[in-house]
């Protein structure tokens, strides 16, 4: 199963396509002239059904194989969202719109499983029924959640489920995955310290509160180094640090500061916040002030079912030659998690090359990934529904 002689005759196509999603990028939920192109190329495609409005801008196609005896519905999923960042790029199909670009590689993703989704639409060469899911709001808006609260896997009978996402450091061509947790969960959390406010020649008629939320964000390293098994990763980030005070002879009243922690075991996940919170009231109870933790839980752990994780390193090292499939896994976070609690699949990252790092405003996705990419999507349903 090398890399399929169609998607050499599509590659231009193919880059047409994630080029205009990159000039024309969009955010979150509001990914509507995205999502209403890639449902007309589904209709285009010969798709058997077409389903927009999933999980609010989701869109659904559903492929037949040549023969459906075996009952079985594999899932191929491709995020569709851009970031609020400005493009430095100057690329000839750079974003159009300020301040919003393709810094992740969505557009690629995109393009890919519709290259894929037309070649299946084509061959048909698979024993059951392909499901292309492409999702809104993967950049910090639970798209993933929302279309799976939207009855994603059970209206279209979805039995497992594969992704994929460029990495960039990662050669164009090869290949990245591993069973188990892979991603890590991400939750955020702020906290606001409440003071006295005074003149900074007169600490003592004032309750310090830069000086209270500084032992704080100290403090909070202790739940990665004290708290938490030393083999189980957690990473915890504060962010921000902001007083309302503007001059340096004012004491300030307020403090707030807003950060994220990050695991590979969900259990550690309740540890934290219990901790944090834990943490946060004593010491501010220690120096005479008050404070709040505000916690907002995020994206799961993006957990590998470990035999599927072993069906996409064997596609992927049919097409590729070069996969590693035991990759340490990494700390950002995927909602691509929650279609993981839900059905069994695997998640596997495909080399972008040397370019800069995703997140980055001279971030561009390689096009010659295309092929790989599109071969290892439509490869996973030829693989797991054989003729």
């Amino acid at each position: 199963m090398p890399i399929k002689n169609r998607y050499s005759e599509m590659h231009a196509e193919i880059i047409g396509w994630r080029q205009d999603f990159h000039r024309h990028p969009e955010l979150m939920f509001e990914v509507h002239r995205t999502a209403a192109r890639v449902a007309e190329l589904l209709r285009q495609f010969g798709c058997d059904g077409v389903v927009e409005g999933v999980g609010r801008t989701g869109v659904v196609g559903v492929i037949n194989g040549r023969v459906t005896k075996s009952g079985k519905v594999v899932g191929l999923r491709a995020d569709m969202d851009a970031l609020p960042v400005t493009e430095i790029t100057e690329l000839d199909y750079a974003s159009q719109t300020k301040g919003v670009m393709h810094a992740c590689g969505h557009d690629g993703h995109t393009a890919m499983l519709l290259g894929a989704a037309k070649y299946l639409t084509e061959t048909r060469n698979f024993d059951g029924t392909a499901v292309v899911v492409f999702q809104p709001a993967e950049e910090c808006g639970g798209g993933g959640l929302e279309m799976c609260r939207d009855g994603l896997m059970d209206r279209f009978g979805i039995q497992e489920i594969y992704g994929l996402h460029n990495m960039p450091g990662l050669p164009v061509g090869h290949f990245a995955t591993r069973p188990g947790a892979f991603m890590a969960s991400a939750d955020e959390f702020e906290i606001l310290v409440h003071g006295k406010g005074g003149h900074a020649a007169m600490p003592h008629e004032a309750v310090d509160t830069t000086l209270v939320a500084a032992q704080i964000l100290i403090s909070l390293q202790t739940v990665v180094s004290r708290s938490v098994d030393p083999i189980k990763q957690v990473v915890l980030t504060v962010g921000t640090f902001v007083t309302d005070s503007g001059a340096s002879n004012v004491i300030a009243n307020e403090v707030r500061m807003a950060g994220t922690v990050r695991t590979l075991a969900a259990e550690n996940r309740g540890l934290a916040e219990k901790r944090i919170r834990e943490i946060v009231a004593g010491t501010a109870m220690a120096y005479g002030a008050t404070a709040e933790v505000i916690w907002r839980g995020g994206y799961p752990v993006t957990v590998n079912t470990p035999e599927n994780a072993g069906y996409a390193a064997e596609v992927a090292r049919a097409i590729a030659g070069t996969v590693i499939d035991d990759a340490d896994p990494v700390m950002p976070a995927e909602d691509f998690s929650y279609m993981l609690e839900e059905r069994p699949g695997a998640y596997i990252f495909l080399g972008n090359g040397d370019t800069p790092m995703c997140h980055h405003p001279a971030y561009n996705f390689d096009d010659e990934a295309i092929p790989y990419g599109s071969s290892w999507l439509s490869g996973m349903i030829e693989a797991r529904m054989p003729v």
